[in-house]
């Protein structure tokens, strides 16, 4: 999109442009990296870390001193490895060694390798991949352990895949099948990124005792991925959705992307976001192990980003026409909402559960069980963070209460208020209009002084006849020779 295009978006999207701006401007790092402290060698992973992923190598950088760097290489190792696995134009012959045995490889000063193909995104990164193995040479040995045992298990389940001549022709057969290879593409990135964080004392160690909350981590990520990337995929002509589930809808895999298939194919893809659903509420569950700020901005940001990836993705037939991204403002404002604690991830995951709940349809062969999934997800939240807090309704209740009391006081004393204001108006109105009348009277000619000098005399109710002697007097005396 171009400077017009976005001038012209954010003018009718004003709220996505101040997501951004907010983010830009109130958004404080819990840790700052410092470069000026950095050997010469490290600099250059963080410059490979900004060209491989821009939004990881963010949030990675904002890690406490203790996992920036093994974070950040044991990113960069699994990203090597991948790249190596990823690219078509090596032959499996010489793939499958440096796969099976790429932890050994980590630790061979000065390896570099420049055989991947010119169109390869990432093979920069393995073509100066010695300044990884030096920093990396110089980890604590827990750590060093922890990365190469994943890699040693990423790899020789990479190698497998690769060897498998039906999944190179016709993809994930099984659900089963399809849980396997997510585990060894994300599932063991989240072990190894638990015992890391668990290692250096940043999260409970009981997370061990809890392989399915790991495992569910990263099998939450990259099956939405795989649900958003499907079209990318399909082109690339690579197959992750399992036969088990499209094979319900059409008879080919390359029918979900004929218009005249839509409605079978969302149903499809309904099927795909109701297996991903299935391990929100674990994700949820594995935050609360977390104890370090950054570590849970880290491990939470990609989370929320998937929940509301999943709910772009639900019962949207742009995902068999192009790669459909969430939008930058509202990756921004994820990231605000996200890097807080864990309630407002909650909230976060309520508001986008609640979206897919209003798309949901009953039309769709799989709405009973994506309601019980959304269902199971917004329980776990309930069960802890109470919307209705036994607590919290009684003091609510209490505080209402004494506001009633208040309000009766504050009532009766308007109330008496109202009767002097009542009082001073009557009056004030008497006194205006006698005012008005007594003013009319003089203008009129009425003789205010004959009824004085009476009054003074004490005569309040003078009985004159008409004609007599006294009135004779009182014209005489009062005569002004007017008529």
């Amino acid at each position: 999109m171009g400077l017009l295009g976005q001038l012209l978006y954010f003018s009718v999207h004003p709220n996505q442009l101040r997501a951004i701006i907010q983010w830009k401007v109130w958004h404080d790092p819990v840790h700052t990296r410092n470069p000026e402290k950095e050997s010469p060698t490290l600099r250059e992973c963080f410059k490979y870390l900004d060209l491989t992923s821009r939004s990881f190598s963010a949030v990675i950088q904002e890690l406490n001193s203790d996992l920036l760097v093994p974070i950040c290489l044991f990113y960069l190792i699994l990203r090597g490895l991948d790249t190596i696995e990823d690219d078509m134009t090596i032959p499996l012959e010489t793939k499958e060694p440096f796969l099976r045995n790429f932890q050994e490889i980590i630790e061979k000063e000065g390896w570099t390798f420049n055989g991947n193909g010119p169109e390869e995104k990432d093979r920069e990164l393995l073509v100066h991949f010695d300044v990884v193995i030096a920093e990396f040479n110089k980890l604590k040995p827990a750590y060093k352990a922890i990365i190469k045992d994943i890699t040693k298990k990423m790899g020789d389940g990479m190698a497998d895949y690769a060897n498998n001549a039906e999944h190179n022709i016709n993809g994930v057969n099984t659900i089963k099948d399809y849980e396997l290879y997510c585990h060894y593409v994300a599932g063991l990135v989240g072990d190894g990124l638990t015992r890391l964080f668990v290692e250096g004392g940043h999260a409970r160690p009981a997370l061990l005792q809890r392989p399915e909350l790991v495992e569910s981590m990263g099998q939450f990520l990259q099956k939405t991925n795989i649900i958003r990337d499907v079209r990318e995929d399909f082109d690339d002509k690579r197959r992750f959705w399992p036969k088990e589930v499209w094979s319900k809808y059409v008879d080919k895999f390359e029918d979900l992307f004929d218009p005249k298939n839509r409605k079978a194919a969302l149903n499809c893809s309904s099927e795909m976001v109701l297996i991903s659903l299935r391990h929100a509420d674990e994700c949820l569950f594995y935050l609360a192990g977390l104890k370090e700020q950054s570590v849970f901005n880290f491990a939470a940001i990609p989370q929320s980003m998937a929940i509301a990836t999943l709910e772009l993705v639900f019962q949207n037939p742009a995902i068999f026409e192009r790669n459909i991204k969430i939008t930058k403002g509202d990756a921004c404002h994820l990231m605000m909402q996200s890097s807080q604690n864990l309630q407002t991830v909650c909230e976060v995951f309520k508001v986008y559960i609640r979206k897919i709940h209003a798309k949901n349809t009953p039309k769709d062969p799989n709405f009973l069980q994506i309601s019980i999934a959304l269902g199971k997800v917004e329980q776990f939240i309930e069960s802890i963070f109470p919307s209705q807090d036994p607590k919290a309704i009684s003091l609510k209740y209490q505080g209402e209460a004494a506001a009633v009391e208040k309000n009766k006081k504050a009532a009766g004393a308007e109330s008496g208020q109202d009767s002097w204001f009542l009082v001073l108006a009557v009056v004030g109105t008497l006194f205006f209009i006698s005012a008005i009348m007594i003013g009319a009277a003089y203008l009129a000619g009425a003789r205010f002084d004959v009824a004085l000098s009476e009054l003074k005399k004490g005569t309040i109710f003078p009985q004159y006849i008409p004609g007599g002697q006294d009135s004779q007097r009182i014209v005489a005396k009062n005569d002004r020779h007017e008529l």
